[in-house]
């Protein structure tokens, strides 16, 4: 059953879609205050980098997409960090590692790029003071938050771990054990970097308190010079035609192609109504399809466009059959992320994910300040001569993937984005699909019961069509049934233009969603 009181989002002027609604107000003041849409999403990012610990921060990596209605083509802001100076893989290897620790070594945290997007994203795009932006999330750092449910269970995978093994860092969320859901919770030490980064901008930041602490968590693994390089960077956006507009993503690193690639292939097929088990069917195969080959053509030096081109495309059409289910692609992995969309009266859009990699990140807390560092580089391959190797300057494979879908016209039709790891992609498909082929309002489209291919294994949502699961396993797929609005299946943000303004669903599988407009 749906979440009692959610409903489709209305409004004329402006919208904000995030996981939390501290951060929706965040934005929407913003942008009330005369800010773009670029401004709100700083702001919200703020917020959402002291309230949704577990899943991103300052320790952590930021990819977004900004489009301008009219201007073609969206700007795309590639803020991942790049693996340290001292990144060995030998030390691994010797140590009999075949692939790279996802807690509790620096090999698996590059640096963090999150500051460096926030930065890069206002200085193109913003309007507003920096420091005024950063207000809203310094004073729920320093003067207290109510911990969300998620924020709470998550603080329990922290408070249970042996005393021989605590975490040290953490003690903002297990000071007194683990988190109860409205709990308050202060974060002095996240207050003080974002103190400086207003007053001092990124230099007192990364050569600050902040970078101090992340050479020391490093041990060897960072060196100066790696702080001083910006993570972020302006990218060419990828773009394909789907669903009777121009679809857009990030380039690799960015798994963003995944999504192009399979949209464009499931918006030429006769999809049936999601009711259908078929649907589910063909949108699965489609996925598998595209993901195929991922882990050996997935990498910072990958050839987007090679990657959407026709003849690819063609090929992966044919693998999509109606009867029978396909060899699959390889697991996916969970992640740690946030979502956000923006949408502002001047024709701005922002699609934004924020994120850790995985739940707190590599479990590497920044003493002192009670950030972890993210494992992004967890992804990152260990075998010689693989195009990801990790290796110093280095970016990993990287499964953030926000979405744009404009129309004939260069005018935005949708923004939207979601955490889930490796089946981003997925969830997104699915998002679009109800969206543009079988007409859904956006709270319909995002509530639905969605499924999700984990490597050999289809979860159906419980709350998905009772006839999928039975239908799914004939045609050939292992299916296990979940939970109805269950985590595994992402926390999505979504905004559609509409007549007379824009509409707007944020997860309700997420306790803390915010939606904020005017």
């Amino acid at each position: 059953m749906t979440p009692a009181l959610y409903e489709t989002r209305y409004a004329t002027r402006a919208l904000v879609c995030t996981v939390d609604a501290l951060a929706a107000q965040a934005g929407l003041e913003a942008l009330r205050a005369g800010g773009t849409a670029a401004d709100a999403a700083i702001a919200a990012c703020a917020v959402l980098a002291v309230t949704q610990q577990h899943q991103c921060g300052l320790g952590g990596d930021l990819l977004c997409l900004v489009h301008i209605d009219g201007e073609g083509r969206p700007s795309a802001l590639n803020a991942s960090g790049r693996a340290g100076s001292g990144a060995d893989p030998e030390r691994l290897r010797a140590a009999g590692h075949r692939r790279i620790p996802a807690v509790g070594d620096p090999a698996c945290a590059p640096v963090p790029g999150c500051v460096d997007g926030w930065l890069a994203l206002h200085e193109r795009f913003g309007r507003l003071p920096f420091a005024t932006l950063l207000e809203r999330a310094r004073h729920a750092a320093a003067e207290g938050f109510a911990a969300s449910p998620g924020l709470a269970a998550a603080s329990q995978a922290l408070a249970e771990v042996p005393a021989a093994e605590q975490v040290t860092g953490a003690e903002d969320f297990t000071g007194a054990g683990a988190l109860r859901a409205g709990q308050l919770v202060r974060r002095p030490g996240v207050a003080r970097v974002l103190e400086a980064l207003a007053a001092g901008g990124r230099d007192a930041v990364y050569g600050g308190e902040f970078g101090r602490a992340v050479l020391a968590v490093g041990a060897g693994e960072y060196v100066e010079s790696d702080l001083a390089r910006s993570q972020a960077e302006w990218v060419a956006a990828l773009g394909i035609e789907a669903f009777g507009g121009r679809l857009w993503s990030l380039p690799p690193n960015s798994q963003g192609y995944l999504t192009l690639a399979s949209a464009a292939v499931a918006s030429e097929l006769e999809l049936p109504a999601p009711g259908e088990p078929l649907w589910a069917h063909l949108l699965i195969e489609t996925s598998r399809a595209a993901a195929a080959d991922r882990d050996a053509v997935w990498h910072e030096g990958s050839d987007g466009e090679a990657l959407i081109s026709p003849a690819r495309l063609e090929e992966l059409r044919s693998r999509v059959s109606a009867r029978r289910a396909a060899s699959v692609a390889a697991a996916p992995v969970a992640g740690g992320t946030v979502s956000l969309c923006v949408v502002d009266g001047a024709g701005m859009a922002v699609s934004l994910l924020q994120s850790n990699f995985q739940s707190w990140g590599s479990m590497l807390f920044l003493p002192g300040i009670g950030v972890p560092l993210h494992d992004r580089g967890a992804s990152f391959s260990l075998r010689p001569g693989h195009p990801a190797l990790y290796g110093p300057g280095r970016r990993p494979p990287h499964t953030l993937a926000p979405a744009l879908l404009t129309g004939s016209d260069g005018s935005l039709r949708a923004a939207l984005a979601t955490r889930g790891g490796e089946i981003q992609p997925q969830i997104l498909l699915q998002l679009l699909s109800r969206l543009y082929a079988a007409g859904q309002p956006p709270a319909e489209a995002m509530a639905a019961g969605r499924f999700a291919v984990l490597g050999d294994e289809v979860l159906v949502e419980g709350h998905a069509p009772a006839p999928w699961a039975k239908a799914l396993a004939a045609r050939g797929h292992p299916v296990s049934v979940e939970a109805p609005f269950a985590q595994e299946f992402g926390h999505a943000q979504l905004i559609v233009r509409t007549r007379d303004g824009f509409a707007g669903a944020s997860d309700p599988r997420s306790e803390s969603w915010g939606v904020a407009g005017w």
